[in-house]
């Protein structure tokens, strides 16, 4: 089954502690992930950022919130427990436990206007967020850098040959590809037909070379295209090349790719823009956010 969200384990969470003993996450994450059914993929399932589980991540944030509203208690390191208040509210017999029925303790209310400065129930205007705070900025992320994506190959595809050619170098310099940007662009300085093609080194001494081809085109690229590419691989005696285009590749051209004996690594339009955010090419910086959770470790007694 799909991993719920953090409110949706709320109750889950707080069932789990009802026999007023001590429990610690690990223990937690382990029952939670059998009661739901959660298959092994599901567990392993990060965030975007790929630096935590998802799973792990919402299990953190429900207990957080439950805390925050006097649900439970940490009485030592790296353990949790259940309170009165906790069994209280399991009495009432709840259908479920979310940051809407978290707000009538005033403990909690006190929390959220401490940390966010802003009172729960006037957040979103009233919607409650099922997502974790981790999820909202990688959320928010990935759709900024969708649309910088999108905006920075519509350029490219309006972009004149030579420009292109400038930024095939740029990027394949970045990445470590092609020796010095002078060797790179004196190795791929032919132009024509809108497109460049080349010979790069593998590596900064020349141990391998890769030949290369891109082409600024507005229509997907099709696998007679690659087997004209893997015959000029041949010609040149080359078993590697990287094809660049601005649109995309057919399903025929990528399958063809894959099963000939030379490597060609295909690169489309979107990909080429993601390597550009990536390596820093053609894009600046606006603002950079650090996020940090405390280190456990840190708080451990010798």
């Amino acid at each position: 089954m799909p991993i719920p969200d953090f409110q949706t384990l709320m109750l889950p969470i707080l069932n789990f502690c009802k026999d007023q003993k001590e429990h610690t996450n690990r223990e937690l994450l382990e029952h939670l992930a059998k009661e739901l059914s959660l298959t092994e993929s599901e567990r392993k399932e990060l965030l975007p950022s790929g630096q935590q589980p998802t799973f792990d991540n919402r299990v953190a944030w429900a207990r957080a919130h439950m805390k925050m509203a006097g649900l439970l208690e940490n009485p030592g390191r790296g353990i949790f427990r259940i309170t009165d208040r906790g069994l209280a509210a399991l009495k009432q017999k709840p259908i479920q436990i979310n940051l809407k029925y978290l707000q009538q303790y005033p403990d909690y209310i006190e929390a959220k206007n401490r940390h966010k400065g802003e009172k729960p129930d006037k957040m979103n205007n009233g919607a409650i967020q099922p997502q974790t705070p981790e999820e909202q900025i990688e959320e928010a992320y990935e759709t900024l850098r969708s649309a910088l994506t999108n905006d920075i190959l519509q350029l490219l595809k309006k972009a004149p040959p030579v420009f292109f050619e400038k930024v095939v170098v740029e990027v394949i310099v970045k990445m470590g590809y092609g020796g010095s940007r002078k060797d790179a662009g004196r190795a791929i300085g032919k132009t024509g037909d809108e497109g460049i093609d080349g010979i790069i080194n593998e590596d900064r001494l020349g141990l391998d070379i890769i030949y290369l081809q891109a082409k600024r085109w507005g229509a997907s690229v099709g696998r007679p295209e690659i087997q004209k590419f893997a015959g000029a691989l041949l010609g040149k005696k080359a078993k590697k090349g990287i094809f660049i285009t601005t649109s995309e590749f057919t399903k025929d051209a990528r399958e063809f790719a894959g099963v000939i004996e030379s490597k060609i690594v295909l690169i489309d339009g979107e990909q080429l823009a993601q390597m550009m955010i990536d390596f820093n090419v053609g894009v600046t910086s606006t603002a950079t956010y650090e996020l940090k959770r405390m280190d456990s470790d840190y708080f451990t007694e010798e």
